[in-house]
């Protein structure tokens, strides 16, 4: 089989989340074709606004790729993220993301594409 290449990826134009008063950007770029152990990648931007809150229902690693974001668990364990941070979020988390400018974040999740 093929690889599959998108270039210059970090800079696709994200849709928004429809978060009101927030500006939270996602789109799954890369979508596995196994039905039974599905996975996808692709990008999450947050821009200075209400934060995020989001409840996991599948598992998802993100890595922080530019400038920084706020994470925040259900425990009020918090980092102040910043690029080159590694982070798993297991499936049931209730996580915040919040920024005081904007966070660029490459995710790989353990769902099907649109699902979240």
């Amino acid at each position: 089989m093929a690889m599959i290449h998108i270039p210059q990826a970090t800079r696709a134009e994200l849709p928004s989340m429809g978060v009101p008063d927030t500006k939270a950007y996602l789109d799954d770029l890369l979508i596995s074709e196994d039905a039974d152990k599905c996975i996808v990648s692709g990008f999450f931007r947050l821009e200075k606004s209400k934060p995020l809150e989001y409840e996991y229902n599948y598992h998802e690693m993100k890595i922080i790729v530019e400038g920084e974001m706020i994470i925040t668990d259900e425990t009020g364990n918090s980092v102040h993220a910043k690029a080159g941070d590694i982070f798993y979020f297991p499936k049931g988390s209730r996580i915040i993301f919040d920024t005081p400018s904007y966070g660029l974040g490459f995710f790989c999740g353990q769902r099907a594409e649109g699902e979240g």
